[in-house]
């Protein structure tokens, strides 16, 4: 397997997370080695957050979780681009993608709504 560059990111590798179908970019998160290792081990998104600084499975709480259909690596091996099916809303505020604001803060993504 394709080793990873931990050194160059001081041990945590950003991660774009993408809709496998739709190739819409949901979010952006880190990973260290430990995630990155349960990330592979389950088939579920790990990352690790730098707020909490705790290892956390993505919809641990909410049951938004992400099934990893694909992982990709970068040419310098220092980031990772995760191709996912996404379960509900990938952002905490409810909407389908992190990314649903343009730069002039109008809203532009959808609000998931439960079906």
């Amino acid at each position: 397997m394709l080793r990873l560059n931990w050194e160059k990111v001081n041990g945590l590798i950003p991660v774009v997370v993408q809709d496998s179908k739709s190739k819409e970019v949901l979010m952006m998160a880190y990973m260290n080695e430990e995630a990155f290792e349960m990330t592979l081990k389950t088939g579920y998104a790990h990352y690790w957050s730098r707020s909490r600084e705790k290892l956390w499975k993505k919809g641990e709480t909410s049951g938004n979780v992400q099934k990893v259909k694909e992982i990709r690596v970068d040419c310098d091996r220092d980031a990772l681009l995760l191709l996912v099916e996404q379960i509900n809303a990938a952002c905490h505020t409810g909407h389908y993608s992190c990314f649903f604001r343009n730069i002039e803060g109008e809203i532009i993504g959808e609000m998931y709504e439960h079906k």
